[in-house]
């Protein structure tokens, strides 16, 4: 308490000398107290923005919001109820005309008196079916090829063993191809995975050879991806965007590029202009890059469009933080100018033309007009020595000349509807790779994240083409793997 009370003492002190000093002396102490008021204030207004971001406003992940319950979403309401709707066949077991087994179960007993009804006539036959799988074993084909000797010359000629008999004794593409799609396809680890084989099918495997499989694997796919690549490279519209991930305990960066049928990815310690050139994808693509806005993307000579579900994102933060209904509005013109765009689509238009695009470019200037106005530039603090570079701007203010200078590339979607109106593909070409994390952890070894990226491009761009994943893994290991990319008719 003694110290409380001579720091206050102090401080009253203090005080009292500014005083005696004169008006001059009070007008600087106050100048300073509100200064450092302001920029209390300021920095608590920052941290509380930090704090209410989420993945509902931001770009944080879904991850990142904890167990606090999202009231709202970004989302319209569908007119459509939930569920199954009226009309949709379902999917249910039917009754099948050529069952492989039939059992037939007797009745020797009259369930009343108990007489014998061996020898009595059958009068009905009622049935039931039940689907289920054959016990699951682990048959072994030995592989035999002749050499024979030429009555001519004496020369030895050998047959040839199939692809899959590379060694004297190896596991089949079958087996193979369920350890790749457990570990790789359903994202379980290495322990578990031997354990659920052990278990289904009886077979004991060390997760080196898991390992070894999923080395495998990626050497075959290598050549099939460089075909993607170079597809991806060559198309219109590609996706483009990265996030972190963990290797040997460092932070390196998965870059993706996408489009609606095919998937590449690429690893490298790297987020920048650095790695993108050694993707090989961007250098020479000469199409419509749609992307998050990262300023590496902008060096490249392309097209670039901008990901409106991030600037949505952006403005529900403004109008949550900062009271600010030019947000609001502007999002309703994104959104509904995105719905009008989808429905000329399915009328066969390619763009927006005459009244209808001079009517939004309007709407949309104005709106941004109102945005300048809420938040000018802030003015220089002639107190605080000139640092280099443009002075600290608001969100807000960052968000507005962002619209404003790539206007082109954020209504890219109006223009050419071939141009998506946002960036989810490459998001959701992410997303498994993030669930990766959570289960096991860091990749140990950059050969491992190498592969596991190889892999996985390669799964994605079966599901996008709506190819059986377990069947093309056994095709893999067969030698047998046909080529992902469309064919010409």
């Amino acid at each position: 308490m003694g110290n409380q009370q001579s720091n206050k003492q102090l401080s009253e002190a203090d005080i009292r000398a500014v005083y005696v000093e004169g008006e001059a002396a009070v007008v600087s102490l106050v100048s300073q107290l509100v200064g450092r008021l302001d920029a209390l204030e300021a920095e608590v207004k920052e941290l509380k923005g930090r704090l209410g971001k989420n993945s509902r406003n931001s770009s944080k992940p879904p991850s990142g919001d904890g167990f606090g319950k999202r009231t709202r979403s970004l989302r319209r309401k569908r007119e459509k109820a939930s569920g199954g709707q009226s009309g949709h066949s379902g999917q249910t077991l039917e009754w099948s005309m050529t069952p492989e087994f039939i059992e037939l179960h007797r009745v020797h007993h009259c369930s009343g008196c108990g007489c014998s009804l061996t020898a009595a006539a059958t009068s009905e036959v009622m049935a039931r079916q039940v689907f289920d799988i054959p016990p699951i074993e682990l048959p072994v084909t030995e592989h035999q090829v002749e050499v024979k000797s030429c009555p001519a010359c004496g020369t030895k000629t050998q047959g040839c063993f199939p692809f899959e008999a590379s060694n004297v004794v190896q596991y089949g593409p079958r087996l193979k191809g369920m350890m790749t799609y457990l570990m790789e396809a359903q994202l379980l680890p290495s322990a578990r995975t031997c354990e659920v084989l052990n278990d289904l099918v009886g077979v004991a495997i060390s997760e080196g050879t898991l390992y070894n499989t999923r080395t495998q694997c990626a050497e075959l796919i290598a050549p099939i991806e460089d075909e993607v690549r170079q597809a991806i490279q060559a198309a219109e519209v590609v996706h483009f965007d990265e996030t972190g991930l963990r290797v040997n305990r460092q932070l390196w960066w998965l870059h993706v590029a996408a489009t609606d049928g095919l998937t590449y990815y690429f690893v490298h310690p790297r987020r920048g202009r650095l790695a993108m050139d050694e993707m090989g994808i961007l250098p020479a693509f000469g199409g419509k890059a749609m992307h998050d806005g990262w300023r590496s993307y902008q060096g490249y000579d392309c097209e670039h469009f901008l990901c409106n579900a991030h600037h949505l994102r952006e403005l529900q933060y403004t109008l949550e933080h900062t009271g600010q209904w030019w947000a609001f509005h502007l999002s309703v013109l994104l959104v509904s100018i995105h719905s009008q765009v989808k429905q000329l689509k399915v009328q066969g238009e390619a763009a927006l033309f005459g009244e209808d695009l001079a009517a939004l470019n309007a709407r949309y200037d104005a709106i941004l007009d109102k945005g300048f106005e809420l938040n000018p530039i802030p003015p220089p603090d002639k107190t605080k020595p000139k640092k280099r570079g443009r002075p600290k701007r608001s969100a807000a203010r960052n968000l507005l000349e962002r619209l404003q200078t790539h206007k082109a590339a954020v209504l890219g979607f109006v223009h050419d509807f071939e141009v998506p109106f946002d960036n989810n593909q490459a998001e959701r070409d992410l997303r498994m790779m993030k669930l990766k994390q959570k289960i096991s952890g860091c990749f140990r070894s950059e050969d491992g994240a190498r592969e596991f990226c190889h892999i996985r491009g390669y799964l994605s761009t079966l599901k996008k083409q709506n190819l059986n994943i377990l069947d093309a893994f056994v095709e893999l290991f067969s030698g047998n793997a046909p080529s992902l990319l469309p064919q010409p008719e």
